[in-house]
């Protein structure tokens, strides 16, 4: 169904780390960790600057891959994993893109599921290779169907 879509790229899209966004999405985390806030933990920590919490990147816009029309409803959240080659520092801008790295279909207890796995990538202005996340994506019986129409 989505096997075309493989190898798929949406453009860069800028994003910068708002120390807003950071206290409003650390809030919704339950995490008070001081090195996202307090200015002078961010100073005195090994990173001498304020980062963002590991899932961050979930915030990120990363532009929309073409052709790809997924439903609103019967997409299920299924992994999301983060490698990161440093962390996120406050203040700093984030050039974000996603890519469709594969697609699969398995039959189960609740009827025949899609599996799409996307990649998002985040860079920093220089197009040093920040973070990458993948997310796998569940599209159940019912989405696939009114995909298929």
């Amino acid at each position: 169904m989505l096997k075309s879509s493989i190898g798929k790229k949406s453009n860069k899209v800028k994003n910068t780390i708002e120390r807003g966004a950071v206290r409003k999405f650390a809030e919704a985390i339950n995490d008070p960790d001081p090195i996202y806030l307090d200015e002078t933990a961010g100073a005195n920590s090994r990173y001498k600057w304020n980062i963002a919490p590991p899932t961050f990147p979930v915030t990120f816009d990363a532009g929309t891959i073409p052709d790809m029309n997924l439903p609103a409803k019967g997409l299920i959240h299924g992994e999301q994993i983060y490698h990161y080659k440093r962390p996120l520092y406050v203040g700093e801008d984030v050039y974000c893109w996603m890519e469709v790295k594969d697609y699969y279909e398995k039959s189960g207890n609740f009827g025949d599921m899609g599996f799409l796995v996307v990649a998002k990538y985040g860079e920093d202005e220089d197009g040093t290779l920040l973070f990458t996340e993948e997310r796998i994506v569940i599209i159940n019986e019912a989405a696939r169907k009114e995909m298929a129409k």
